[in-house]
């Protein structure tokens, strides 16, 4: 089993997402890990310690000053005797006290005094997650060596509210700690890496807009497997509705024209992946309200205008990184569209595929892929995205030396 003898501290923090650490410590048990369960107060109005005793086959820890667990200096004990820190899910609170060196419960104290990786999965309100203090947080998290798994994009609990805040699904969250736990040796420590993934989504109206059917899977994977390799890996998102992968720092982008500047204020780095599908024309001039549909008139026309080329603009810019490398999704001629991109654009190395319907890969799990250098082409077999990933993250190492 993956996690067979595995220790697991989890602390759960107040949420409603508190529900699916239930799951959560199932999953980790079923792969072998024994899971210590820390309670906050928060958390214990959504979920109950006797819920978490009986699913962990574990005593429960609650209380900073509890006579019987402190006796030996319990929250020491708990800090150092795990090897791995798990907090799902990570309140906004939670989060603030972990970023200002609180100690005010048992949870932040635990936090504060381990020397065990801390993998957090996020969890809270779209309006709290994008607040500026809790993007100062996590940024301050992160620098201190705190992985993150999520959040989600997605509907929340509240009525009517949607957004990025959802805690990421256990089997993610499993997924992460499994990597976590078995990172094998970092050729890309030290390293600096910006990698695009998703679609762009370009207004023409405050309704609808003009996309593709990326879904972000390639791009996302990606992103882990380059950090997995020990770079420091920024992903420039656009609109995905899956969780942000774990080891990465993710910004979320809605056009082609944001995504470019994002990309050019974290010049320079080391490495840029740019896998997003970015639409290559937006409206020339966004209506400001809805278009209405008039009986018996024609459509209104549409002008459209030419996006910023990304990969183009990076490729030929003075602080250009040491390795670039373009996707090239193609319906037709794949390996001659894909060599006249990588002269064109400056790249390194294009990675070129069939993305026809027939084929699944739009949206899909699956891809087959040629990559495509001024040395020749490499024509790789179908495997799965997160398989890609990790094949092209091992190449730019070695390319890398």
């Amino acid at each position: 089993m993956e996690l067979s003898g595995k220790r697991i501290l989890l602390i759960i923090s107040g949420g409603i997402a508190a529900y699916k650490s239930l799951d959560l410590i199932r999953r980790l048990r079923e792969r072998g890990a024994t899971v210590r369960p820390i309670m906050t107060k928060a958390a214990q109005e959504f979920i109950t310690p006797l819920a978490v005793g009986a699913l962990s086959a574990s005593h429960v820890y609650l209380d900073l000053f509890s006579r019987e667990d402190e006796q030996d200096v319990g929250h020491i004990r708990l800090a150092r005797d795990a090897d791995l820190v798990l907090v799902a899910p990570a309140s906004a609170d939670l989060m603030a006290k972990m970023a200002h060196g609180m100690a005010s419960d048992l949870a932040s104290a635990v936090l504060l005094a381990t020397d065990r990786p801390v993998l957090i999965a996020p969890a809270m309100n779209p309006k709290m997650w994008a607040a500026p203090a809790t993007k100062r947080n996590a940024e301050t998290l992160r620098a201190d060596g705190i992985r993150f798994i999520g959040p989600a994009c997605g509907e929340m609990a509240e009525s009517n509210e949607a957004g990025t805040g959802r805690m990421a699904e256990p089997l993610d969250i499993v997924a992460a700690v499994i990597a976590l736990l078995q990172e094998a040796p970092k050729p890309l420590a030290g390293r600096t890496a910006i990698v695009t993934s998703g679609p762009t989504h370009e207004p023409i109206d405050p309704v609808r807009y003009i996309a593709n059917r990326s879904s972000g899977r390639q791009g996302h994977a990606i992103a882990a497997a380059l950090a997995k390799l020990g770079a420091k890996v920024t992903l420039i998102s656009g609109p995905v509705t899956i969780a942000d992968p774990a080891g990465a720092e993710t910004l979320h982008v809605e056009t082609a024209e944001e995504m470019l500047q994002v990309v050019l204020s974290h010049l320079p780095a080391d490495i840029a992946v740019m896998v997003a599908a970015v639409a290559d024309w937006r409206v020339a001039s966004a209506a400001g309200q809805k278009i209405k549909k008039q009986q018996g008139e024609a459509p209104p026309p549409l002008f459209l205008t030419e996006n910023p080329d990304i990969l183009k603009t990076v490729g030929h810019h003075p602080q250009r990184p040491k390795l670039v490398v373009g996707f090239a999704a193609e319906t037709q001629d794949v390996e001659t569209n894909g060599r006249a991109k990588l002269e064109r654009k400056r790249a390194d190395m294009i990675v070129a595929n069939d993305v026809s319907p027939e084929t699944g890969v739009m949206g899909g799990s699956r891809n087959r892929v040629k990559i495509i250098t001024a040395g020749g082409t490499d024509e790789w077999p179908d495997l799965t995205k997160d398989e890609v990933a990790d094949r092209l993250a091992a190449l730019i190492a070695a390319r890398l030396g």
